[in-house]
């Protein structure tokens, strides 16, 4: 006889579908966004050998230029970064480090799907989510239902950091790792503050995938229209030849108009899916401790905070609330030894702290 799933087990279990749907996403986003790359770079192939452009068009499309190749290498830093992470973290995948959880490799596609999730920021400047350790992050928060964290790619010493991009991640990183010590807690009271408050967690996690899956979709097929666009386009200014004053007026026309569409196309390749930015970020906590006047802590403990953040991020939690959370995670060594922290640095204060600069934002 099958046994009955908690109302935690049922969140979770929902949670954890749609953050696989998302995923599924995020990759058919990336198969879209090659072809879009793709298209994009033969158009511009083809304005590099048009003579006579005007001088504002030709500074755009050397811009354009710069974005798109920004991105490319975003796709390749988080392929290097998720490699180099997956061999540190020693056969069970870098996702799965904390855990055993075995991950399946991250291809090319994927990375690009990650990439324009993630975004990079229209100057062509990677936004902060995406550098350094964080763009290991995010490729991970891919994987396997965005299974866990990551481990070494750039981070100082091998450490594990939770502090995953966007809600991708969390849905799982929360309820399994910390969520695993609720069954350890004896006194039914605290077990059901407990219990309600992941259950909470799982349920703002499922609306926030809805909404990106929501989101993506409609990405997906506007990448797709305009990759349309884009190849007729080529075929057109192919036929117009290779000096724009010899061109009739109409013809000089539709080619500026081709301009227009390579920059709408450009910000569908690197503007962020907004649902799956991350809620909480170190800007955040660097405001904390600056409007507050509270002393920064160390580098490790902040990493925790941005973690702990985008965890309880439109959670609401009474005194009582905190205080078990707080000794549950404490007590949670397997936790504990995931983020890299011991037991006697996870003071109170740190999660109080978190929670006044989720209030401040």
């Amino acid at each position: 006889m099958t046994k009955k799933k908690s109302a935690l087990e049922t969140a979770q279990a929902k949670a954890k579908r749609l953050s696989e749907q998302t995923n599924k996403k995020i990759e058919e986003l990336g198969g879209v966004t090659n072809e879009l790359h793709k298209q994009l770079t033969e158009i511009q192939n083809v304005f590099d050998e048009i003579r006579g452009i005007p001088a504002k068009d030709k500074i755009q499309l050397s811009e354009l230029k710069k974005v798109r190749l920004e991105w490319k290498h975003q796709v390749e830093k988080i392929e290097a970064d998720y490699k180099e992470a997956e061999v540190k973290a020693g056969g069970f995948g870098a996702a799965g480090a904390g855990a055993g959880i075995a991950v399946a490799a991250l291809g090319p596609t994927v990375a690009m799907g990650v990439a324009t999730t993630f975004g990079v920021a229209s100057t062509g400047t990677a936004i902060s989510t995406l550098s350094g350790a964080a763009a290991t992050n995010a490729a991970l928060a891919w994987l396997g239902g965005g299974a866990l964290a990551a481990g070494g790619g750039g981070m100082a010493g091998g450490q594990i950091l939770l502090a995953l991009a966007g809600p991708v991640g969390w849905a799982i990183a929360g309820v399994s790792v910390i969520g695993s010590g609720i069954l350890l807690i004896s006194a039914s009271g605290k077990k059901n503050r407990l219990e309600k408050i992941f259950i909470n967690i799982s349920n703002r996690d499922s609306k926030s995938f809805k909404l990106a899956i929501v989101e993506l979709e409609e990405r997906i097929n506007r990448i797709e229209n305009e990759t349309k666009l884009l190849s007729r386009a080529i075929v057109e200014a192919k036929s117009f030849g290779t000096n724009y004053d010899a061109m009739t007026e109409q013809q000089q026309y539709e080619l500026i108009s081709f301009v227009n569409l390579m920059n709408s196309s450009t910000q569908l390749l690197v503007n962020p899916i907004l649902g799956l930015q991350p809620k909480f970020t170190n800007e955040d906590l660097d405001n904390y401790f600056e409007t507050s006047k509270t002393q920064k802590t160390s580098e490790k403990i902040q990493n925790v905070m941005v973690a702990l953040g985008n965890l309880l991020f439109k959670i609401k939690l009474d005194d009582t609330d905190k205080k078990v959370l707080w000794k549950a995670i404490r007590d949670n060594m397997e936790f504990l030894k995931t983020i890299d922290i011991k037991k006697k640095d996870f003071e109170f204060e740190v999660l109080q702290n978190t929670i006044a600069a989720l209030e401040l934002k």
